[in-house]
């Protein structure tokens, strides 16, 4: 069966990672997926989904925010699969926290993921494309927090503004090599990690974390909260042939939480 290409998808045992990962996989892709050892079964299951799709798959323990690790998985990925064309920089982390309560050692472990963690996705898909001399899509994992700031989630925030800066920056290095950089930078998501969010919340304000979900819902010109399946749809299209001109975007999916 022919490929669109080789794709490798960074948390991809669960939540959007994973429904990421099956339809780059239904696009024709074949699809290497990574997540931390803690994840290695669910992360298991995903690979074997997407070999029951008729697609090669491979599944890769790593933690984005160690450079040997991510240099180590891209040459697992090529060795695995001959090459790399699409790298999706999904693993991320957020956490509640206000600026005065939130520690070094908190604010170190979501730029370590976050922002270390996507700059090393970057880096070495960048160089691995390079080496091949046939372009590629790199897409990072931006937010509606990394385009406007949110009270209580200033270190979530600032990885999020990270990852357009380097998005922007990469477009323009890479340009030349035919490589496009774009990052989707989703709104209020119905996930875990929206709901740990909500559980922050309500732990600073003493009210139940509906509260603060039915305001991230209202917040939306939809008045919903999006589904995988919204920021999936996108990442297939930034991932096609048909996005060629298209780079140095963090593009929007929020259900008009927010306006460009």
């Amino acid at each position: 069966m022919t490929t669109k290409g080789i794709a490798l998808v960074t948390g991809a045992a669960q939540s959007l990672g994973k429904t990421i990962a099956l339809r780059l996989a239904d696009d024709g892709f074949d699809v290497a997926v990574n997540d931390l050892p803690s994840n290695a079964e669910k992360l298991a299951e995903v690979m074997n989904e997407i070999q029951a799709k008729g697609r090669a798959s491979s599944a890769h323990i790593a933690d984005v925010s160690i450079e040997k690790q991510v240099k180590n998985m891209v040459a697992e990925v090529v060795n695995a699969h001959g090459g790399l064309d699409v790298m999706v920089a999904n693993a991320g982390v957020a956490m509640w926290g206000t600026i005065l309560n939130t520690t070094v050692e908190e604010w170190d472990r979501i730029m370590a993921i976050n922002g270390r963690g996507t700059f090393l996705c970057y880096k070495y898909a960048g160089m691995q494309m390079i080496a091949q001399g046939r372009g590629g899509r790199i897409i990072g994992a931006s937010s509606v927090a990394g385009k406007s700031g949110f009270s209580s989630l200033s270190a979530y925030c600032s990885s999020k503004f990270a990852v357009r800066g380097l998005t922007q920056a990469a477009a323009l290095e890479f340009g030349k090599h035919g490589i496009t950089v774009n990052a989707y930078a989703p709104g209020g998501i119905d996930s875990e990690m929206l709901t740990g969010l909500a559980v922050g919340y309500s732990k600073d304000t003493g009210t139940p974390p509906e509260v603060w979900l039915d305001a991230q819902k209202n917040a939306s010109s939809l008045g919903r909260l999006g589904y995988f399946t919204d920021i999936s749809s996108l990442v297939s299209f930034i991932a096609s042939k048909e996005s060629q001109f298209i780079t140095g975007q963090s593009i929007s999916a929020n259900g008009g939480t927010y306006f460009d």
